[in-house]
């Protein structure tokens, strides 16, 4: 079991437990490459990663410099119905690190994800027993998304623990930016299979307090 220093601990979803971050980039490069914009998967996760809603249509479309052609729309949820029935791989140690946490200890998770999609992945890795109640939204619970922090501190009040005295795992440069914003300590995971070699330099370059290559770290980090 792990001991901690802090008070409470809040997750990001996608790419910190989940792999979703590798096979959504995926997905959109193959796509923008079929419709004749050439995107490789780490140019998809370098400019779309941790967006959501119009962020994320807008990013796409100074990305391809046109707007999206409608059936992107169709395209995109036809790939999140398919994972959300057939689920997706935890990032590495995750769930070990969900399990091995005092159930004394408060922890959320907070994510620009809908709470549908975070409901139903946690249920594939069978760790929704461990977040029930405590499922954030970006596009749900607050007005303003990540990068704003407001989606952290409204885990945190929820949780009864001032902000301060939590930690906060994120591995997207658009959650980090929030997370640091926050006021909490933030740790930069470079766990999921979307990190490439300098992802860690991007989120230190945000100001971030740690990094952590795997969950073993984090738990090092946090103790």
């Amino acid at each position: 079991m792990i001991v901690t220093r802090f008070d409470a601990i809040l997750f990001d979803f996608d790419g910190v437990l989940l792999e979703s971050e590798f096979e959504g980039n995926r997905q959109i490069a193959d796509y923008l490459t079929e419709i004749g914009h050439p995107t490789s998967p780490q140019d998809s996760m370098d400019k779309f990663m941790g967006l959501a809603g119009a962020e994320f249509i807008e990013a796409i479309e100074r990305w391809i410099g046109r707007e999206l052609p409608p059936e992107f729309h169709e395209v995109r949820e036809a790939e999140n119905q398919r994972v959300l029935a057939e689920g997706i791989a935890a990032v590495g140690g995750a769930i070990a690190f969900v399990r091995s946490l005092p159930d004394s200890l408060p922890r959320a998770i907070a994510s620009s994800s809908s709470t549908a999609w975070i409901t139903a992945h946690l249920d594939h890795l069978g760790l929704r027993d461990a977040f029930e109640g405590r499922i954030f939204s970006g596009r749900e619970h607050v007005s303003r998304g990540k990068p704003a922090p407001d989606i952290y501190l409204h885990a945190a009040a929820a949780l009864g623990v001032d902000i301060a005295r939590c930690v906060i795992l994120e591995d997207s440069p658009v959650g980090a930016t929030g997370a640091v914003a926050s006021g909490a300590h933030v740790v930069g995971l470079c766990a999921g299979s979307h990190c490439g070699a300098s992802h860690d330099q991007r989120l230190r370059a945000i100001g971030v307090h740690d990094i952590a290559h795997d969950f073993a770290e984090v738990a090092k980090l946090i103790g």
